[in-house]
């Protein structure tokens, strides 16, 4: 006996096709019927084409960009099986045939196959590889002295045109983890020196980025640069840190700050959460400092800590938090001048009160209480800002906070075990409580 084993998921693309398809061959009828004009019947069937295709053209382009990088790995293993057999001029010959190789296909592409995202990105992404290992066959030849730190700088510096002259995101996604990697590498690895350069660096891929924004607002390679820019902003701005650390929470929660606010701005807050890693890094990387903050040992070192005027404003943590705090503060301004103090979120200006909280946690223990209220209270209004909006992620989030709080206190309070149990036995009812009210609303409104 045969067991037809039928996949969903294929069921519910057939269905879709089959749709597609009879609302194709009707199309003809309407026309004549004086329904829709020849010009809205070419828009809909070059609206159903697009849709029937953009699913086959996401596949072939990250099929494309993984052939071309396989290519390259397989030719990099069969040359190093006999690499130590080769005269020095075999090694420099073949040491240029991928570099060549991925010349010529770019340049095809540039020429025949232009529109072409698989091929510009799968031909790009070849070329960057190439221009990296022809940089280190070369150096390893010649033993042409240098290190890795001055190699990543090169390497980026040759293949951000590339970015350009191919249309390639998936160069200018490469290139950000690299100029990530090298600025991490000297700033907190080898040199501890702050790397400058690297904002010159990243601001090489805005008009890209730019580009994306204007032309494809949608597609997976934004969504993509949505998310590695922040975090990439994220890892290189601790190379800052050198002697007056303390300051770098300053920094930290106004870039968070800052990157909830980004979140916020009508383009990022009409796409899917997931898709949002701004509102998300900014979130979790404000949230995550508070909690971390609301211990008490912090602020008493802060106090034991003597931090100098001269000192402070000669140090690279000082600057970091004005830059951060100022841009975070005029976006602030932009985005509320015109708003009742009721429209504006609770995670929003957490970075003013936080500066204002550091500067009195200098000279008073209360600075500890307030963080703790301010955590209880964004728990609190995101909780109730969920219940409003019908939203159980938001809700839930408002109770993960609360339930954070709970737990950290949890190792740092002087309460009984009792009083602990029954703590937690609170949020989890106020878990089950909350949703299953949220889910029962639901149901009433449909």
């Amino acid at each position: 006996m045969r067991y037809k084993y039928t996949n969903a998921k294929d069921e519910n693309i057939n269905k879709y096709q089959t749709k597609i398809m009879n609302i194709l061959k009707d199309i003809p009828d309407l026309i004549t019927a004086g329904v829709i004009t020849q010009e809205t019947a070419d828009r809909i069937q070059d609206y159903y084409k697009s849709k029937a295709g953009s699913f086959t053209n996401r596949l072939f382009i990250v099929f494309g960009i993984l052939g071309s990088l396989l290519l390259g790995l397989g030719i990099i293993l069969i040359l190093a099986h006999n690499w130590d057999e080769l005269s020095k001029e075999t090694k420099t010959i073949i040491a240029f045939l991928p570099l060549l190789s991925g010349q010529v296909f770019c340049g095809y592409t540039l020429l025949k196959k232009q529109d072409s995202v698989a091929w510009r990105e799968s031909s790009s992404s070849f070329l960057f590889f190439a221009v990296g290992a022809i940089m280190a066959l070369i150096g390893q030849i010649y033993n042409i002295p240098g290190d890795i730190s001055t190699f990543l700088l090169t390497w980026m510096l040759l293949c951000l045109p590339l970015v350009y002259l191919m249309n390639s995101s998936i160069t200018s996604l490469l290139y950000i983890v690299g100029i990530t990697y090298y600025a991490f590498y000297t700033g907190w690895g080898l040199y501890s020196i702050i790397p400058y350069q690297y904002w010159v660096l990243i601001s090489g891929v805005f008009p890209h980025y730019y580009n994306l924004y204007k032309k494809r607002p949608e597609s997976n390679f934004m969504i993509f640069h949505n998310w590695l820019i922040p975090i990439s902003v994220s890892i290189v701005l601790i190379t800052v840190i050198k002697e007056t650390e303390e300051l770098m929470f300053i920094a930290y929660m106004s870039l968070f700050g800052f990157f909830y606010l980004v979140g916020n701005l009508d383009f990022f807050a009409r796409k899917k959460l997931r898709n949002n890693g701004y509102t998300i890094l900014g979130s979790l990387g404000t949230i995550s400092l508070l909690l971390f903050l609301s211990f008490d040992w912090f602020w008493e070192d802060l106090k034991i800590e003597k931090l100098s005027f001269n000192e402070v404003i000669a140090a690279s943590e000082f600057y970091a938090s004005v830059i951060t705090s100022l841009l975070a503060g005029g976006l602030f301004y932009i985005q509320h001048k015109n708003k009742n103090l009721t429209d504006i979120k609770p995670l929003s200006v957490v970075f003013i009160l936080f500066i204002i909280t550091f500067i009195i946690g200098l000279f008073s223990p209360i600075a500890v209480i307030l963080i703790n209220i301010f955590v209880l209270a964004i728990g609190i209004l995101t909780i109730s800002d969920g219940a409003k909006q019908n939203n159980l992620s938001i809700l839930n989030f408002g109770l993960l906070i609360i339930t954070a709080q709970v737990a950290y206190r949890f190792f740092d309070g002087d309460l009984s075990f009792v009083i602990r149990g029954l703590l937690f036995m609170s949020l989890g009812i106020g878990f089950f409580a909350s949703n299953y009210w949220l889910l029962k609303k639901r149901k009433k409104n449909e």
